[in-house]
């Protein structure tokens, strides 16, 4: 992490104790471990934005229909 940024994090006391388990059974710091937390949540997110832009212009549909179809193919 050579061009890291500093800031003060509290976390909640049983969080900070499972940080620093998870941190000492992996050989990491906690920085580390939180970094890589923060990483995945942030990519899980933006896939989710990718999803919605993708999907912006498709066709609302009514869920009365939906259930309606599933139903009459007997998914329901």
């Amino acid at each position: 992490m050579k061009d890291s940024k500093r800031t003060t994090i509290y976390f909640d006391p049983q969080i900070h104790r499972a940080l620093s388990r998870k941190a000492a059974q992996s050989d990491r710091s906690i920085s580390h471990v939180v970094n890589e937390a923060v990483r995945i949540a942030l990519d899980e997110d933006a896939e989710d934005l990718k999803a919605i832009r993708e999907r912006t212009f498709e066709k609302n549909l009514d869920f009365a229909d939906v259930v309606k179809s599933l139903r009459r193919r007997g998914k329901l």
